[in-house]
């Protein structure tokens, strides 16, 4: 777990290059070399430029690491109900 913790905190770091945020493009890299294993559409630019759009609770055009966090914790959730849910079904 401290593993995990430790990696989305030094993936967000080193995608926002010093700065405090992702900008548009940062955060494009980021979710296509990154999450393109547990989200759809990742390759396709325009699905993350909404799901940055949805992220950006400030409208200030760029992924704060708290609006980073929310992203995670929405995978985490979709992911967590996925094996909960395949689990019901194979009983």
């Amino acid at each position: 777990m401290e593993s995990a913790i430790k990696t989305v905190v030094t993936t967000f770091l080193s995608s926002a290059r010093g700065k405090e945020s992702l900008d548009t493009k940062s955060f494009q890299k980021l979710v296509q070399k990154q999450l393109g294993g547990v989200m759809e559409d990742t390759s396709s630019s325009s699905a993350i430029k909404e799901m940055q759009q949805g992220l950006d609770e400030n409208s200030d055009g760029k992924v704060s690491f708290q609006e980073y966090l929310q992203l995670i914790g929405y995978i985490a959730n979709s992911l967590s109900q996925s094996k909960s849910g395949s689990k019901e079904n194979t009983s």
